[in-house]
């Protein structure tokens, strides 16, 4: 079992967003302890990081907390599951393709001003 601030450095979140997600239902089946501090078994930190990849991919808190409301449903739903899955795996692999422009940019510039450091070229005459 994992505290908030375990799971925080686990995965990468702030304890307040993991409280906020588990406040807001979108992660089944939270335990507590005595003192009513969450905990969180490897089911739970999985839905936290199935939540924080569809946030990631611009899915708003109210459609997570539906597509967690399909899931609880069972098995009815997974053609409806699926969609959403396949509408967000779009808007991943866009992501992707945008992040890959960035890194092309980025290893560009790093070449055009390693080639004026070692004076290959002169001036910064590059504005791309």
């Amino acid at each position: 079992m994992y505290t908030v601030k375990e799971v925080a450095q686990k995965i990468n979140l702030t304890e307040h967003t993991i409280r906020f997600y588990t406040d807001k239902g979108l992660v089944p089946n939270v335990q507590r302890d005595k003192n009513n501090t969450r905990l969180f078994d490897e089911e739970s930190l999985n839905w936290l990081i199935r939540v924080k990849y569809l946030k990631d991919c611009g899915m708003s808190i109210k459609d997570i907390k539906h597509y967690v409301n399909l899931y609880l449903e069972g098995d009815s739903t997974l053609l409806s599951r699926y969609e959403i899955i396949l509408k967000h795996k779009e808007i991943a692999l866009e992501q992707l393709g945008e992040a890959k422009r960035r890194v092309e940019f980025m290893e560009e510039k790093a070449k055009h001003y390693l080639k004026i450091i070692n004076q290959v070229i002169s001036g910064d005459s590059n504005p791309r």
